[in-house]
């Protein structure tokens, strides 16, 4: 009945005819109440087929014999001084207990029974007290004589004639034992028994009934809470077998005597974890209402130390543990019910407090009569009674949540239906065969189906039909497909085009579940349009409409992944030449147009597999997919005729525009990267000495290898730590007023590699600027250096300068220039010594912030030197500005001096410069003697090359006496023990290296 739901007549009356409804109620209604009517009132009205009357106790003294020491005449004179009582408690002694009692003569002819009911009673020997004739004994395992065990204790049979009787017994108990004595007719007692065991089978065949039913339920709709519902109901029925004298006993077989202390213990300390367990799931959501979470905690922490009591400790003394920590969880559970009746006042919660009171009274009348013989329920009837109630209310407690969760659930499926219906997004089932089973109202609006009320398909308007009626062919399969899937669950698919040729799209999600496919639906078709714009833009140039840098990357990427089946690949680079003179002189739309018109030119050669990307503003790549090198370089070819030597028309002006393309055979596993900047660096070989503006490199051309070696390189530049072998060597500068005098050096940087090769300076620099990591080396190759002076001043009497060059990343680096002070910082000693070279062009890119850093160093007592001075934008204006110290002129103009006159005057007037500007002149690349007398005749003050000397180690620097004493070169040799020059080398007087450079 607590099980009827109020909408159960609604949906029968429904479609149910009259006698239909009639018959349902009468079975469902009617009948329940007259078998409960009728089960009340034969409960209290009619008489129990069982028509016996308990016999009264009898009286008895009693005796305890803790040390085992008397005999039964002894025991029968001492029991004569004891008083008469009509029970005793044997306070949990397991010692022999001796009482007697007198038997009077039978009132018919039948036999005597006398009972000694106490479940815990485990021995007992009767004598005839006069004669002290043994009349039997008996244990649980088994009996002799007149004795034997039943019910839940044991019984002495006596004749007629052996009546009248003064018994003496001697007994052993255990546990929480009550002595008392019964006497029945035979009649009488055989009517009891029937009782007894009918009270058995009720509990026994009732609880196990309500334990299967709730296991099935458990297994049926996998819960879990139903399983421990079970489990609580069945230790409700040994609870009550315990109490009732009959857990010795499970089903039809027999519990070994010396196993049921132990049953006992875990039966006990499973039902306490088993009792709360269930209460805190049952009522879970109130308990979070209620708080109190540490006597949650409590309770269950109380279950578990019971549990190992029951483990440890004898049963004697398990007892007591199981009183107290009843007594504790009985209070604590009281308490939260009684909040949770404050807070929630459901009828789940007054059912489950009707069972606990029902529980809790029987467990407290078990305690009660233990600790002070005070026993209530002390028939076998009342306590299956008891059994039966508690279990039979939990039910009902477990009922109503049941209850309460399916309204829920009821709840929850009405808002899902009102969802289902009115959500914007289009919500299908679609069946095995294709075919809707249920949509909502968007989904139909969205493939624009023609119903006019926008029901559902079960209620009214016309099917939906099939999946394919909407959507291209193999959409159905795709949507398969995602179902079946471990992964995403999602898909795009394209719709029926209309008599336009417009097609919309969708984005499907969908899953299987139940033998039919579950899924949404969305109109996407402008988000994919403007996807497509989006996607087009991020791969091609919005100017030129060809690929961009990053399409290109892609498509080249792909052509070298399906390289691997020898697919012929050439990639070609293309630069514009001057073309930044066009956006100058005319405008950038100009220039626009141009690019416009050379793509257009270049795109018209492009056959087959061959595509153009603009990387750059005047830079593009061209990819040939399946095409031999022979081919792509004759296209290339074309291409440079078409796009340099044909005029580009823009309104009334005409523009010439010429190209350089480098051209490279892809070779399989090559990086992208790697392929692009090979390319470029034939476009930059095209661009300097080839009239056909065009370079090819081929599979395994040096270049590659000389590519990889820079990356292997690279890649151990890389990161922020320094890598192994760097060292440094030093090249002597010679003074040509006094070469004997001076022992000056230039610093240079080396690298061994994994071969002990020695790799040199400018390919170390390069690759460390490429990588990012110039500051960390020139950071270490500035304390190196100053380190080493400081070590080495005083062994370095010629040596007054120390060329030092660094990096211009390093010089833009803010974070290095902080540590570059930091570290000149250390060593003011040798300052003055340091020489820093900064290469002119990186002067240049920030005049204001070199002269800043200029002003620093000098400040410190350092010099400084512009690098390969007339190889940049020489200008008087910026050396006006920066106050250097010396110019290094540049190589390139020392080398080629002799045979080029110009370059001779352009070395002398880069000396007079220096002169009239108060700076010393340094020529690198000094490779002959003539060289260096003409050098001298133009008034150079120092030159550096390997006529000097080659890079030294320090260990040689230190064991020389002049940067003359390295040279090897006769010729050298005699110009130099024949120079004599009045007046002093540089560094033995004030005005070298002055102090503010510029006078």
């Amino acid at each position: 009945m607590w099980l009827f739901h109020a909408d159960t007549p609604k949906k029968f009356n429904r479609n149910m005819k009259p006698q239909d409804w009639m018959g349902f109620y009468f079975s469902v209604v009617l009948v329940p109440v007259l078998v409960t009517v009728f089960t009340i009132v034969a409960f209290a009205t009619l008489d129990t087929h069982f028509g016996h009357s308990d016999p009264s106790p009898s009286p008895f003294h009693v005796l305890s014999d803790p040390e085992e020491r008397l005999l039964p005449a002894q025991a029968s004179q001492e029991l004569a001084a004891t008083p008469l009582q009509t029970f005793s408690n044997t306070q949990l002694l397991e010692t022999p207990f001796w009482f007697s009692f007198s038997v009077p003569a039978a009132t018919d002819s039948g036999q005597t029974v006398v009972e000694l009911p106490s479940r815990h009673a485990q021995q007992l020997s009767c004598w005839d007290g006069a004669s002290q004739r043994l009349l039997g004994t008996a244990s649980r395992e088994g009996a002799e004589g007149q004795i034997k065990a039943e019910k839940t204790g044991f019984i002495l049979s006596l004749a007629p004639d052996a009546l009248p009787l003064n018994l003496l017994c001697k007994g052993v108990f255990s546990g929480p034992a009550r002595i008392s004595v019964r006497q029945w007719t035979y009649t009488d007692f055989a009517q009891s028994q029937k009782e007894f065991f009918r009270g058995i089978g009720l509990m026994e065949g009732g609880l196990l009934t309500l334990t299967l039913f709730v296991l099935v339920a458990a297994f049926i709709n996998r819960e879990w809470m139903y399983v421990l519902f079970a489990i609580w109901l069945l230790g409700n029925l040994r609870l009550g077998a315990n109490a009732m004298g009959w857990d010795a006993h499970w089903l039809i077989w027999t519990i070994p005597n010396q196993w049921l202390p132990w049953v006992r213990k875990i039966t006990f300390a499973t039902y306490y974890v088993v009792t709360f367990t269930l209460f805190g799931r049952l009522f879970q959501a109130e308990l979070k209402q209620v708080g109190y979470v540490f006597l949650q905690n409590v309770l269950r922490w109380l279950g578990l130390v019971l549990l190992a009591a029951a483990v440890v400790l004898p049963y004697q003394r398990f007892l007591p543990v199981l009183w107290v920590w009843t007594i504790a969880g009985i209070v604590i559970l009281v308490f939260l019910l009684a909040r949770i009746v404050w807070k929630a006042r459901t009828r789940a919660v007054l059912w489950y407090c009707a069972s606990m009171f029902m529980v809790l009274f029987t467990r407290v009348d078990e305690v009660i009569a233990a600790a002070f013989g005070i026993k209530t329920l002390d028939e076998v009837p009342n306590n299956v009674i008891v059994a039966l109630l508690s279990s039979l209310m939990a039910s009902f407690a477990f009922a109503e949540q049941m209850r309460a969760g399916k309204r829920e659930l009821a709840l929850a499926q009405a808002e899902l239906r009102t969802t289902y219906e009115v959500t914007p997004i289009g919500l299908f089932t679609l069946a095995a065969d294709g075919s809707f089973v249920r949509t909502n109202p968007a989904l139909e609006k969205i493939l624009k189906h023609g119903k006019t009320d926008g029901a559902s398909d079960d209620a009214s308007g016309r099917p939906m039909g099939k999946w394919d009626d909407y959507f291209e062919p193999g959409a159905r399969d795709k949507l398969l497909q995602i179902v079946s899937a471990g992964g995403s669950n999602e898909a795009e698919l394209r719709g029926i085009a209309n008599v336009d040729g417009e097609a919309s799209f969708y984005l499907v999600t969908a899953t299987f579940a139940n033998g039919r496919i579950e899924g949404s639906l969305q109109d996407i078709t402008d988000r994919s349009q403007t996807v497509q714009r989006l996607r087009f833009f991020a791969e091609h140039d919005p100017l030129t409409g060809v690929l961009n840098r990053r399409g290109i990357e892609i498509m080249l990427e792909q052509a070298i992944e399906r390289q691997a089946d020898d697919r012929p690949l050439a990639l070609a680079y293309l630069d514009l030449d001057r073309f930044k003179l066009i956006n100058d002189l005319f405008g950038h739309q100009s220039g626009d147009e141009v690019l416009k018109q050379l793509c257009q030119r270049v795109q018209e050669l492009l056959t087959g597999d061959s595509y153009i990307g603009r990387i750059g503003g005047d830079e593009f790549i061209i990819l040939f997919r399946d095409k031999e090198i022979g081919a792509a370089t004759e296209t290339c070819r074309a291409i440079i005729q078409k796009i340099s030597y044909q005029s580009y028309h823009i309104g009334a002006r005409a523009f010439q525009v010429k190209g350089s393309i480098g051209l490279i055979e892809v070779d399989a596993g090559m990086r992208v990267q790697d392929a692009i900047s090979a390319a470029d660096r034939a476009c930059r070989e095209a661009k300097k000495a080839h009239d056909e503006h065009i370079v090819v490199y081929q599979k395994n051309a040096p270049v590659f290898r000389e590519r990889l070696e820079e990356l292997s390189l690279i890649e151990r530049l890389g990161g922020e730590f320094l890598p192994a072998g760097l060292f440094v060597e030093m090249q002597p500068i010679m003074s040509l007023r006094e070469p004997e005098a001076s022992l000056n050096f230039e610093v240079l940087l080396r690298l061994c590699d994994a071969d002990n090769k020695v790799v040199s300076a400018t390919r170390v620099v390069a690759a460390a600027e490429e990588n990012g990591n110039i500051a960390v080396i020139d950071r270490w190759v500035m304390s190196t250096v100053l380190e080493w002076l400081a070590q080495h001043q005083s062994e370095l009497p010629l040596t007054k300068f120390v060329c030092v060059n660094l990096s211009g990343a390093s010089l833009n680096d803010e974070k290095f220039i902080q540590d570059l002070f930091v570290i000149l910082g250390r060593h003011p000693q040798v300052v003055p010594m340091l020489c820093i070279e900064i290469t002119e062009s990186v002067a240049l890119h920030d005049l204001e912030h070199t002269s800043r850093i200029i002003q620093r160093l000098q400040a410190l007592g350092a010099k400084i030197a512009l690098d390969d001075f007339g190889a940049g934008y020489t200008s008087f204006t910026y050396l006006k500005s920066l106050s250097a110290d010396a110019l290094k002129i540049d190589g390139a103009f020392i080398q080629s001096m002799n045979t080029h006159p110009a370059n001779e005057a352009i070395v002398e007037a880069i000396v007079e410069l220096a002169r009239n500007l108060g700076m010393k002149s340094i020529a690198e690349w000094v490779e002959d003697c003539a060289m260096i007398e003409a050098l001298a005749k133009l008034g150079v003050d120092y030159v550096q090359g390997y006529i000097v000397a080659k890079p030294q180690s320090p260990q040689a620097i230190l064991a020389a006496s002049s940067a003359a004493s390295f040279i090897t070169d006769p010729a050298l040799a005699r110009f130099v023990s024949s120079r004599r020059i009045d007046g002093q080398s540089w560094g033995e007087s004030d005005e070298d290296f002055p102090a503010t450079g510029l006078h």
